[in-house]
């Protein structure tokens, strides 16, 4: 019988420790070691067995000696279309074969459809969906709502990794699928799935098959209350992408944004639209986050932000009112509460805008979240139209980073954003003077209006009103 080892794992980091300590010697946390125990089986499990590669220890032995870089072949990669341009464009033109990709997200915000979706329109390609969490019948009826249905497309309900691997090989899939990894177990480690040997343990297999087999595997991975992927941190740095799908399950609306991705840019997005048949790609974003009134609303501005490359319009709104408290109130959804309080001081200081005895509420339309800075120039301009009771004019948007000094400094890519609203019918678009030089070819249509301050931006907008 084999011979039983406790260790104690780090929940955070995954550090090992053979007792058990408060702060964790490798992230600092406090309180996070757990007992695991550990069988010490003689043989470490490995995939040569199944592939047909137990006979390439020489031909391991010469690709693991050094090379020079001047002599490393590029090999030309061919990316597979997975027939979603939303999640193509975030992976920076399609699926990397041999990779390994990570999805995280809120329970119920979309993973699971949006993993079943790409596993059942690639028609012809065979594909093997891995779910540890639901049972066939009920794969399949996700699989009828959702319409179009990939025949070679295999639902196998296992939570074993043993077994897993071994219809792998009997299959020979062209890309799988597994939902999730936390539900998955090696019979190598004694403790529950979920824990942090099983998760490292079972991710390190699932790396070891797609780099010898070159089938990519995309992996769903359940998130804490706090936000991050369940599992040790070190599940991060094994896989080669990592996706977090965001939104509100109250909003129809959903993000896919790219936090870690190895043959691609991090700073892309994709945008859902949840429907009772699935998810709808949304090729135009400033469609459904710029909503259209009957007559001018006050403490509503159109903002151009930008993601990536990618520029879009949205609607900033505020709400200012007298506060029925000592204290007056802050509220900021969709944008960083303390970068509000920034905004707020410099309109107090620049402008005279009194804001001390006056509650503040600030919302993006659509639920999306939005870090750019170059969003301050709607955000003063929504806060100044409620304050002040007066409605913009439906044709002018903003674009501009604010200072502490009260400068309007150019916000990135000042002439894509203008170019987005021109396309987008607005006739005005508020810009950083500074920006001037930026824009050497500006598009027909609109009027692009430059200002240096933000006291000039009250002046430029709300003088005559």
């Amino acid at each position: 019988m084999a011979k039983l080892k406790k260790s104690y794992y780090c929940t955070s980091c995954g550090n090992e420790s053979p007792k058990w300590v408060g702060k964790c010697p490798a992230c600092g946390e406090w309180n996070t070691y757990t007992e695991e125990v550990v069988s010490a089986k003689s043989s470490p499990l490995t995939t040569n067995n199944y592939f047909g590669l137990a006979g390439a220890g020489g031909a391991s032995g010469e690709r693991n000696r050094p090379i020079p870089v001047h002599k490393v072949e590029r090999s030309a990669v061919q990316r597979i279309d997975l027939l979603n341009q939303e999640v193509n464009r975030v992976l920076g033109g399609g699926l990397v074969p041999g990779s390994l990709v990570l999805l995280g997200g809120e329970p119920g915000i979309g993973k699971s459809t949006l993993a079943l979706q790409i596993a059942v329109r690639m028609a012809g390609m065979p594909i093997v969906y891995v779910s540890g969490e639901e049972s066939p019948e009920q794969i399949k009826m996700r699989a009828d709502r959702l319409g179009v249905v990939n025949e070679q497309c295999m639902i196998l309900s296992e939570t074993s990794l043993e077994n897993i691997i071994t219809q792998l090989a009997e299959n020979t899939p062209e890309l799988v699928v597994v939902d999730s990894i936390q539900t998955l177990y090696s019979e190598r480690i004694e403790s529950s799935p979920g824990s942090v040997s099983q998760v490292r343990e079972c991710a390190a297999m699932l790396l070891k098959y797609a780099k010898e087999t070159k089938v990519p595997v995309l992996m769903i991975g359940h998130i804490t209350k706090e936000g991050s992927i369940a599992g040790p941190k070190i599940l991060e740095h094994i896989v080669d992408v990592v996706f977090q799908f965001e939104g509100d399950n109250n909003n129809a609306y959903r993000i896919l944004r790219s936090i870690k991705n190895r043959f691609g840019a991090t700073n892309e997005i994709g945008v859902f639209e949840m429907l009772n048949e699935g998810l709808r790609e949304v090729d135009n974003p400033s469609e459904i986050l710029v909503s259209h009134y009957d007559e001018p609303l006050s403490g509503i501005a159109i903002g151009a932000t930008i993601e990536g490359v990618r520029p879009f319009l949205i609607e900033t709104q505020a709400l200012v009112s007298s506060s029925a408290y000592g204290t007056p109130q802050r509220s900021a959804t969709g944008v960083d509460y303390k970068r509000l309080n920034m905004l707020l001081a410099v309109l107090e200081k620049r402008v005279g805008f009194k804001l001390g005895t006056k509650d503040v509420f600030l919302n993006l339309a659509g639920g999306f979240r939005v870090a750019d800075t170059g969003l301050d120039l709607a955000i003063i301009a929504a806060v100044i139209s409620s304050g002040l009771d007066i409605a913009l004019d439906a044709d002018i948007c903003f674009a501009g980073e604010v200072g502490l000094s009260g400068e309007v400094r150019p916000a990135s890519k000042t002439e894509q954003r203008v170019s987005e609203a021109a396309r987008l019918g607005f006739r005005t678009i508020v810009v950083s003077g500074y920006a001037r030089k930026a824009m050497s070819r500006p598009p027909k249509g609109i009027e692009i209006v430059y200002v240096y301050r933000v006291d000039e931006l009250a002046r430029r907008v709300f003088g005559n009103r």
